[in-house]
């Protein structure tokens, strides 16, 4: 099972970039096969760090790992479709042919259930008509082979790949087939290699990220509470130790306290952490541990005051110095950094999560492609209230911000802002990275495109005049307020013509620089 992962993944990997070029959006970002070549690199790469050849602990771990590095909705996808696979194996040391189906059968179904309204021309109906053929083919021959299953699950899955652009007519317009169920394919073919003694190559991608787990993972914790002596009081230089230890250690935190130094680090020479610290005076309490044993408290925690829990928290998810700031300045206590080029993971969000002090936290992920990670994110934290507001778009994250009120009950906040969003228009400002068509037009490699909503409004060769054109599609007599950000492409010419422009329209404007990649000019009008 490891081996047949591993080829799976490099497969996936070694395609990332024509799967990413099936996207219909001819947008400029990192979609749907970076989403998915990251969330299962991810899940292999805690497969190897993990170093069992258990098969139960195999796809445990792989199931965990995709699940917390699952980016994007056909990440989350992936991962779902191998939560069903682990269930099925359970305690399971072998599976034959019919067991590997039962598997994949219960990770579309998983996967079905994932998705609030699920669509048919997607990695969707791939996983379910491939595993489904496949479990047809073990009912007829109860005595195949795992080879000979996973040729047919393989064979079904390129043909209702195939079909996709007859279920989801977009597909055919762009002539292209479904980039989801492609990654799915990838995937599956992997399998198929390794099975047919031909694995794909382990990647770079996976010792990579391997690497990095475990250089995160090594050394010790190292902590400290030192009482200085006389000449340490004198001696001791906070900027000079804090240069000291950088050299030998890394995720520092050192408190000089009156007479008291206070210290964790985490290091491969706890000897040498100490050693320094004794020059200065007595140690009054120390503690040395494993990194990786997280289950001790920090005995700096312990001498800490607790710090009291806020009722409401948020985070918000912006790329952009601009953005981040302004998100910052409506109260959002973190911003995940990521957006259209790159999709934060489940595990990004749990992180920002356990940072925020607060029994209540509402996330902002501003783009479809990054609610469901959100919302995975809320299903696997069991201490705090998670609530994902559905915001596809900066402007509606905004909306929400300045709607939240924290003299309110949780009920009433989330109502007020789900309310907020629907009263916000958004259009965007993007250029096109291939020919394509879209709603019978056709778009050049190039070209300018106002986007409002998820429709491609105007096309151009002109940024200036498609931005113009586009605030005329969104504005209209019941117009009250603008927002215009400013990407990090957006010229100050550009910037001054606009807010003359909006001058001709009735409307209150809010200028500002976002700073965002991808997009010259975020709009959103209520």
């Amino acid at each position: 099972m490891k081996g047949m992962l591993e080829s799976a993944c490099n497969n996936l990997n070694n395609h990332k970039k024509d799967v990413d070029a099936l996207n219909v959006f001819p947008v400029p970002d990192g979609d749907t096969g970076t989403n998915m070549s990251l969330t299962f690199t991810n899940g292999m790469a805690e497969v190897v760090k993990s170093g069992s050849e258990s098969l139960p602990v195999v796809t445990k771990t792989l199931s965990r790992g995709l699940l917390m590095g699952a980016r994007g909705n056909s990440g989350v996808i992936l991962s779902q479709i191998f939560r069903g696979f682990n269930q099925s194996v359970g305690v399971k040391e072998e599976l034959n042919a019919k067991d590997f189906s039962d598997a994949m059968v219960n990770g579309s179904k998983l996967a079905y259930k994932a998705v609030m309204r699920p669509v048919e021309g997607t990695i969707l109906t791939v996983i379910r008509e491939s595993s489904q053929k496949g479990a047809e083919f073990v009912e007829g021959h109860p005595e195949c082979s795992l080879e000979e299953y996973v040729a047919v699950l393989c064979a079904e899955a390129e043909a209702s790949l195939g079909r996709t652009p007859e279920l989801l007519p977009v597909l055919k317009e762009a002539h292209v087939v479904d980039s989801g169920g492609s990654g799915l394919k990838h995937v599956l073919d992997g399998f198929k290699a390794y099975l047919d003694g031909k694995p794909i190559a382990v990647g770079e991608a996976v010792a990579k990220i391997v690497h990095e787990k475990n250089e995160k993972a090594s050394g010790y914790r190292t902590e400290y509470i030192l009482s200085l002596s006389n000449s340490g009081k004198n001696s001791f230089k906070e900027e000079r130790v804090r240069k000291s230890l950088e050299k030998i250690g890394n995720n520092l935190t050192l408190i000089l306290d009156g007479d008291t130094v206070k210290l964790r680090i985490n290091t491969m020479m706890p000897g040498e952490v100490l050693t320094l610290g004794q020059r200065y005076g007595e140690f009054v309490k120390i503690q040395i541990e494993n990194i990786q044993d997280e289950l001790k408290p920090s005995i700096l925690d312990e001498n800490e005051p607790e710090v009291e829990m806020n009722e409401c928290g948020m985070i918000a998810v912006a790329a952009g110095e601009g953005l981040k700031k302004m998100f910052a300045l409506y109260g959002v206590d973190i911003v995940v950094s990521g957006g259209q080029t790159m999709n934060p993971s489940t595990e990004d969000f749990v992180t920002a999560i356990k940072k925020v002090n607060a029994r209540n936290i509402f996330i902002f992920p501003n783009n479809s492609n990054i609610i469901m990670a959100a919302k995975q994110a809320a299903e696997v934290t069991d201490d705090k209230n998670v609530i994902v507001i559905e915001t596809k778009s900066i402007p509606q994250g905004i909306a929400a911000c300045v709607s939240f009120n924290p003299q309110e009950s949780v009920e009433a906040i989330t109502e007020t802002m789900n309310d907020a969003i629907t009263s916000v228009k958004t259009g965007q400002v993007t250029y096109a990275i291939k020919d394509t068509t879209m709603d019978g037009r056709e778009i050049h490699s190039g070209d300018y495109m106002g986007i409002c909503g998820k429709e491609i409004v105007v096309i151009g060769q002109d940024k200036l005049d498609v931005t113009k054109k586009l605030l005329s599609v969104l504005c209209d007599e019941d117009s009250e307020m603008v927002t215009l950000i400013a990407g990090e492409d957006a010229s100050k010419e550009e910037c001054d013509a606009l807010q003359e422009y909006l001058e001709e329209f009735e409307v209150d404007v809010d200028f500002q620089q976002g700073g965002q990649p991808v997009y010259s000019f975020i709009i959103g009008v209520e």
